[in-house]
């Protein structure tokens, strides 16, 4: 049997708003809300709907436009505009306003407080320049320049007569002379090595000569390497000024001049270094070496035996012969005493280029005098100065007279 269907203002009204149900029932109303205060409301969505009103104590919303109170009174299309809601919340706008507090957000510059900022790579390229130093040859020649003379002088002043100070008078000043012959040979062995490579980035500038093929790598690489021989020219250089100023500090410290154990004692000073290629490198650097080792001047030969120690009658005739030839250089055997060792302390002292002919005992034994005296009078000297002594002595004059060089022989005992 079919049950008869309430009506429709005594049935039950379901709602469903953000999760809330309500349930509604004229007949039985719950303990919130009135049934004799509810009033009858369209809404859009729902169609009639009763909206209770709340209990005492509670704010009660106000009536929405065309809201007519009481059951049935609400005709089709007369209900409230679509922004209302039909629940029991308050409009956005209808709500009051808290009083809010704005806060400063600004805050106080100081102008003490630096943050900490990232390493850039500015920062990184500056600390390995301060830590590992400049690396020259890289990219391009090293812009650094060279120690003054000034400065260079005044330092090793001061190093010799630190050492001087610090071993005289002392147990240990019989090494004394070793200890600053040793100093002048750090620099002389300095531009030896220098020398060595300066040899090797001459061959390496041949062998770019013969690969250049009109290609920008090629070029730049020989512009490379004229630039390395360049800076090393003038590095051999500062180290042979070293070595020279040095020599002259040992020689006043002890009385003697210095000399290598090996090697010899040459100057390249006078070698330009303004090469503007290759080619005029190369060649301008094997006119320099040749001139450094056989100077342009006029050479006096010097014979005598190792015996002969007049050195007043010695210093005399070379002082004669350097005021006629004031260019003069002088060409010796190289003997370690007698009248040729006092003929080298005269070109020290004086200042004059002297060229040792030492005899090369190794190759030649016993005939390594007498070749010597050939190699000397191959370069052809302006004349021969002879004192007293044995038959090597006398080789090298009669050679000479033969080869029709002036000779100049002085006789005398000189012992």
């Amino acid at each position: 049997m079919a049950r008869a269907r309430a009506p429709a203002e005594r049935r039950p009204l379901t709602m469903r708003r953000s999760g809330l149900q309500r349930v509604g029932q004229v007949s039985s109303p719950r303990r919130l809300f009135r049934a004799s205060a509810c009033c009858e409301n369209r809404s859009p969505l729902f169609g009639p709907m009763r909206q209770p009103a709340l209990l005492a104590g509670q704010e009660t919303l106000p009536q929405p436009p065309g809201a007519q109170a009481g059951p049935l009174r609400c005709a089709r299309g007369s209900g409230p505009p679509a922004a209302w809601t039909g629940i029991a919340v308050r409009p956005r706008e209808a709500r009051p306003k808290p009083t809010e507090t704005i806060m400063n957000l600004t805050l106080p510059i100081d102008d003490t407080f630096e943050p900490h900022h990232a390493s850039s790579p500015t920062d990184r390229v500056i600390y390995e320049i301060q830590v590992f130093g400049y690396r020259p040859f890289q990219d391009e020649p090293d812009p650094r320049p060279l120690p003054e003379e000034p400065t260079v002088q005044s330092a090793l002043t001061t190093m010799f007569d630190a050492l001087f100070e610090m071993l005289g008078d002392t147990r240990l000043e019989p090494d004394l002379e070793d200890l600053l012959w040793s100093t002048v040979n750090l620099f002389h062995r300095a531009g030896e090595r220098i020398q060595r490579e300066l040899q090797r980035n001459e061959d390496a500038q041949r062998t770019g000569q013969r690969e250049q093929d009109g290609s920008e790598v090629k070029s730049v690489e020989l512009e490379r390497l004229i630039a390395e021989g360049i800076t090393l020219l003038e590095r051999r250089n500062a180290f042979e000024f070293m070595r020279d100023y040095a020599a002259d500090l040992f020689e006043a410290e002890t009385g003697s001049a210095w000399r290598p154990r090996t090697g010899s004692k040459v100057n390249h000073a006078n070698m330009t270094a303004a090469m503007i290629d290759s080619r005029d490198f190369l060649s301008a650097r094997r006119h320099a070496e040749n001139t450094v080792l056989i100077p342009a001047g006029t050479k006096i030969a010097f014979g005598g035996g190792m015996d002969y120690n007049d050195h007043d009658r010695i210093w005399a005739a070379l002082d004669k012969a350097h005021a006629k030839h004031a260019d003069m250089i002088l060409l010796h055997g190289g003997s370690p005493k007698g009248a040729e060792r006092i003929a080298a302390c005269w070109a020290e002292a004086r200042k004059v280029t002297q060229i040792a002919f030492k005899p090369d005992w190794n190759k030649h034994a016993k005939a390594a005098p007498f070749r010597r005296n050939d190699e000397m009078l191959s370069v052809m000297p302006s004349g021969v100065i002879v004192f007293p002594g044995s038959g090597i002595t006398d080789n090298l004059r009669d050679k000479a007279r033969r080869l029709g060089i002036n000779v100049w022989e002085l006789k005398g005992d000189g012992a």
